[in-house]
């Protein structure tokens, strides 16, 4: 059956191909055939019609001259740079643990809080169970006990991380801070006056005239956002560079408080950040790695449910998290489908679209009892880079889109040496395909993210030519060890 589709997939898709040949085969023995007196008769028609020469070919030009000045910029990507800590960072499982048993007993404020030890034995559950490895990192201010939330050390952890990954990337590229036209910032849940897109700014003397944006509040997929909106600016102003860059603060928001639903973000996320360099200048595409090919954004917003199902929130006794409710795979799956039912016809070949379409027919015409068809998407990507959500959400995926394990790699590897970095999770993904050396010129990625809200959004590149990771990946002192084996 592997074979059977394999052959379709290649005659659907090469179809006008192989009715060209026998066409073109025609046509030149038809001209082999012409005689100089069939030659003669042609050109004095045109001779004989001047309307052909001084309307229909200025028209032409005109035409390809109007296409090729008003259509889109391309937008490349440069090269992308992503944060690795220090090492003196690095938490292990254990230590996690241990770190909490200690504050408790040192800091009295938190007795109340901590006094019940049925609590402790779900966060080690959780811990064990969520495909995070011993070497994800954690804020300085969150190694100390107690730990200090203060707005100094999440400014502190925010200046580390984004500082860190924009150092690297300018000295990768060679670009001029000066030369940046486009910046966007993303953090979901710090978002200090001034703006993280005014340090930025600050920090490296940008231009008095750029245009910067700073997005805040929307979750995880805002990564994707950002690049969206970048696009978009970038195909309005012309000739410049844009950069985006992806955090999350964990310092400001750990959640102090016995509310299970709102201790499982303590357990998931981790110290990251991604700083992406773009460009629309045609000069730029000999030495970009890619290029933006689509952007789909779904936001369910509206219903309620989704509305609430990740909302920040005060728990009964006044302490802030991020409470997850008993809706949220449901609601993922819902806006999951609805991105993917959106990205499909721009991305899957024909042989996969009227395989959808017999499906779709059979089951609404002729009422069949069959499934939906989950078209083959291995056809249409060579690279998954899946939000390193948790486990839950990379195993969801694998199975109902029939990935292999090689597909959800990078995503399980991700969420094991990092953990859940948020917004810049799908950059470490990319990263690590990189170091791989599996980066082909050609393949095609596509990045997928859910976030709060609820929102799921989509970024499909193409590489231009075959990647090779850049200096300092994130992936360089610990390549050596992965893929590793986790306990499915």
């Amino acid at each position: 059956m592997k074979y059977v589709k394999l052959f379709y997939h290649n005659l659907i898709t090469h179809f006008f191909k192989l009715c060209l040949v026998p066409s073109m085969a025609v046509l030149a023995m038809k001209a082999s055939r012409l005689s100089p007196e069939d030659l003669h008769n042609f050109s004095l028609h045109f001779h004989n019609h001047p309307v052909i020469v001084t309307v229909i070919f200025p028209a032409i030009v005109f035409g390809s001259t109007l296409y090729f000045m008003t259509r889109p910029a391309p937008v490349y990507l440069v090269d992308f740079s992503c944060y690795l800590p220090p090492s003196h960072l690095k938490v292990s499982i254990e230590k996690i643990m241990d770190h909490i048993k200690q504050t408790r007993d040192a800091h009295e404020s938190w007795n109340d809080n901590l006094k019940d030890e049925s609590w402790v034995d779900f966060l080690r559950k959780i811990l064990e169970r969520s495909g995070i490895g011993n070497e994800t990192y954690v804020p300085e201010a969150l190694h100390c006990i107690p730990p200090r939330q203060s707005m100094a050390a999440a400014r502190a952890e925010t200046e580390q991380v984004i500082f860190g990954a924009l150092d690297n990337l300018f000295a990768n590229t060679k670009v001029n801070p000066r030369d940046i036209g486009i910046l966007v910032v993303n953090s979901s849940t710090f978002n200090p006056t001034p703006s993280l897109s005014a340090m930025v700014v600050n920090k490296y003397k940008l231009r008095s005239n750029i245009r910067s944006y700073n997005l805040g509040g929307m979750g995880c997929s805002a990564g994707v956002i950002a690049i969206d909106l970048a696009k978009d600016l970038l195909r309005v102003h012309r000739n410049t560079y844009a950069v985006v860059v992806s955090t999350e603060n964990i310092t400001q928001n750990m959640y102090t408080g016995n509310n299970k639903s709102m201790m499982v973000t303590n357990c998931l996320f981790r110290v990251g950040g991604a700083a992406v360099l773009l460009s629309n200048k045609l000069g730029d595409r000999t030495r970009s790695k890619y290029k933006l090919v689509h952007t789909v954004r779904t936001h369910t917003g509206a219903d309620d449910k989704a509305f609430r199902c990740a909302y920040q929130e005060e728990d009964d006794s006044g302490r802030t998290g991020v409470s997850l409710s008993k809706d949220l795979p449901a609601v993922a799956g819902k806006t999951l489908t609805t991105n993917i039912a959106k990205l499909s016809p721009l991305v899957l070949p024909m042989s996969e679209k009227l395989l959808f379409l017999a499906a779709f027919t059979a089951k609404k015409l002729f009422k069949a009892k069959i499934k939906n068809y989950m078209p083959d998407f291995k056809l249409a990507f060579e690279h998954f880079c899946i939000h390193a959500g948790g486990r839950a959400l990379i195993d969801e995926l694998e199975k109902n889109m029939r990935l292999l394990p090689i597909d959800v790699e990078a995503s399980r590897m991700t969420l094991h040496r990092f953990g859940n970095t948020s917004s810049s999770s799908v950059w470490y993904e990319l990263a690590y395909i990189e170091a791989k050396g599996r980066m082909k010129k050609g393949d095609r990625i596509w990045q997928i993210a859910l976030g709060s809200g609820f929102k799921c959004n989509s970024a499909v590149w193409v590489a231009l030519n075959n990647v090779k990771s850049s200096a300092k990946n994130p992936w360089e002192d610990s390549l050596h060890k992965y893929p590793v084996k986790i306990d499915l």
